[in-house]
């Protein structure tokens, strides 16, 4: 099975996989070399009446909902798609910043589809990476051969669109998913052609167990991460405290920062120290650790990669870093106290995520599914409307039970009973409009109300009446005023 790239984009209904939906799918296929290999995938996935697009998503994509019900596919025709045609064995599944918002959007449509969320990753020597961070450790580390912008306010970005016009790369239309993917083939090429060893060098550190052996060597390595400050180009020298409790992850920690003032801290105090704040030139500094999840394919190399000019770019002291990392190491109770903080933060999380978690949709990571359910998953995709109600007693997952009917009344509407049409009219309601003026509808009948005190494009103009009629279009009789 030979390897070969796909870069992918979506453009969806909004930022959170959990409440969103995809509405544009668009992927080019290429072979190591960066060359095309076929034609290119741009898909239009219809909505459902339970969704409300974020009116903030539409105004970027220019997508509206009628859009996707005029030209769309189900999400279940676009699975079958994906999986006959894209996941093929082989496949290395990239895109800008694809690691933390597209994949996510991937496994919650596969998971909701009766689709493996996960196998399209890994199974038949499939992976994936991702070309933000790769920009981001090339910008760090090897600059030399690209021109590299700034944004507006003068802070250093590599932003898709930033990149493709100060280097003269073609991006006639950003945030178009098909226009998208070309341009970040494009700035892999670039990157390839003017730094082809960190290229490759990243591509196979793409690996998981690579990431772990490096990192859990216990030497510093150079770490490069959106959460780092745009000061030093977002990368840092780091080391391992402690290994996650939980995850396949580490706790890492800057060393360019002085450990002294964290050392003698309780498991609360650094819990407070560790939590993000808006505002903190008002706070006490905030602490320097930061968790590294294997899985998502992080930016990291040997501290052997810093040369001279690299130091001095980023503000590296290698006799201070080896300073710090001696404090940490003759300090062990700091390492336990940070796992309990973890351990603290991690239940305050799944505490918070309790109201949220009651919504099916929403259930992914609830656990996997036992090995009869697994088998079960093609039988129910390949099944007639009419047969879906005979394989829920089959199932045995809560989630898959309760997922069933919404699967059928999502991809086969016409083929409910009215029975079934009335179960799915109220689960519409009150996924929409329960909760008065906290409900989905209210916020989004406020936010296009802001939106059209603002001044706006035609085409902004257009999709905003387009997503006022849209909303008129699924309101329940009974609450058409």
């Amino acid at each position: 099975m030979a390897a070969s790239f796909f870069f992918y984009d979506l453009e969806t209904t909004g930022i959170s996989p959990r409440d969103g939906r995809i509405m544009q799918f668009a992927g080019q296929r290429t072979d190591m070399d960066l060359k095309p290999v076929g034609e290119p995938f741009n898909i239009l996935v219809a909505i459902t009446p339970d969704i409300l697009p974020e009116p903030d998503a539409i105004m970027v994509t220019g997508i509206t909902p009628q859009d996707t019900k005029r030209d769309g596919i189900t999400e279940a025709e676009f699975i079958k798609i994906f999986q006959d045609e894209v996941a093929t064995p082989g496949t290395i599944f990239l895109g800008f910043n694809t690691v933390r918002f597209d994949d996510e959007f991937m496994r919650f449509t596969l998971y909701r589809n009766f689709a493996d969320p996960y196998d399209w990753q890994w199974k038949d020597n499939r992976s994936r990476w991702d070309l933000l961070d790769i920009a981001r450790m090339t910008r760090a580390l090897r600059p030399d051969g690209i021109k590299w912008p700034f944004a507006p306010d003068g802070k250093p970005t590599v932003r898709l669109e930033y990149l493709t016009k100060i280097n003269g790369l073609d991006h006639e239309k950003a945030h178009d998913a098909l226009n998208d993917v070309f341009a970040s083939i494009a700035v892999a090429k670039l990157i390839k052609d003017k730094q082809p060893k960190l290229f490759d060098f990243l591509l196979n550190m793409r690996d998981k167990k690579k990431v772990a052996e490096l990192v859990e060597s216990g030497r510093p390595f150079v770490y490069t991460s959106g959460k780092y400050s745009n000061e030093f180009e977002k990368t840092n020298a780091v080391v391992i405290l402690a290994k996650h409790p939980k995850k396949q992850a580490a706790v890492v920690y800057d060393l360019r920062e002085d450990p002294a003032e964290f050392l003698d801290m309780s498991p609360a105090e650094l819990v407070d120290r560790w939590r993000w704040v808006a505002d903190r030139d008002k706070e006490p500094s905030r602490l320097p650790v930061k968790t590294l999840q294997y899985n998502r394919c992080p930016a990291v190399a040997p501290l052997g990669v810093l040369d001279k000019d690299s130091q001095k770019r980023l503000g590296i002291d290698l006799t201070a870093i080896e300073t710090h990392r001696k404090k940490l190491q003759s300090n062990p109770q700091f390492k336990e106290n940070i796992i309990k903080a973890l351990e603290i933060m991690d239940e305050r999380q799944q505490t918070s995520w309790v109201i949220d978690e009651q919504d099916v949709d929403t259930q992914i990571y609830d656990g996997f599914y036992e090995a009869g359910d697994s088998r079960l998953l093609p039988v129910v995709r390949a099944a007639k409307p009419d047969e879906l109600q005979l394989l829920q007693d089959d199932l045995h997952d809560k989630r898959l039970k309760a997922l069933l009917p919404l699967y059928k009344a999502r991809n086969y509407p016409s083929s409910l009973t009215s029975e079934e049409r009335a179960t799915w009219d109220e689960f519409c309601k009150q996924r929409l409009f329960a909760g008065e003026t906290k409900s989905r509808f209210a916020k989004f009948a406020k936010r296009l109300e802001e939106l059209k005190a603002t001044k706006l494009t035609e085409h902004q103009q257009f999709a905003l009446e387009e997503l006022r009629l849209y909303a008129e279009s699924i309101m329940p009789a009974d609450l058409d005023a």
